[in-house]
């Protein structure tokens, strides 16, 4: 159990993160709205077939895409391809990532550590509007094995095109941008 000292030090420290919100990152925004910035993308076996397509899709509407692998349907962790677009989004050497596993939920989670990501399962168009819209979301995660190439594609160009609301929203993400690094003990 935390001390009242500790629970109002993370009180304070989400109150200065919301008290000057972040600016929305312009490399991030270039790869959303004209598709300037490097795009990342990795899946394990499991999205290596979608992840093939979806790259290709990219590089055909003029999108650079940074591939971070798998490179062959042969059984390789999810986590490990996560975490490497994660950190190419999280760096600033791409603006936005996407990631392939079979059900996409592994791969938000593992992605999600990486400071600086905000990633989202999206499974829907609405889905990947309102991740982008209200969450600022930086990283999309995908399915395989749950939705078809042709919703996929749907789903990514539907992200890539929806901009960042900010307003009301920001201060929300503001909160969530200050939980990275947070310690267990923090959060009881």
């Amino acid at each position: 159990m935390p001390s009242e000292a500790e629970v109002r030090a993370l009180v304070a420290r989400i109150v200065d993160a919301v008290a000057t919100p972040p600016a929305p990152e312009p490399q991030q925004s270039s790869a959303v709205a004209g598709g300037s910035a490097a795009i990342a993308i990795g899946a394990d076996h499991g999205g290596y077939r979608l992840k093939e397509r979806i790259a290709f899709k990219l590089r055909e509407a003029g999108h650079t895409v940074v591939d971070c692998g798998t490179d062959s349907t042969e059984a390789v962790d999810y986590p490990d391809f996560a975490v490497a677009v994660g950190r190419q989004v999280a760096t600033g050497a791409c603006g936005a990532g996407i990631v392939i596993d079979g059900a996409g939920i592994g791969s938000a989670m593992a992605a999600n550590k990486v400071a600086g990501v905000r990633a989202a399962l999206c499974y829907d168009i609405s889905s990947a509007r309102n991740s982008r819209e209200h969450n600022h979301a930086n990283v999309l995660t995908l399915g395989a094995g749950l939705i078809g190439e042709a919703l996929a594609w749907q789903i990514v160009e539907a992200w890539l095109a929806t901009p960042w609301g900010e307003g009301r929203h920001a201060r929300r993400v503001a909160k969530i941008d200050a939980l990275d690094g947070l310690r267990l003990e923090e959060t009881a």
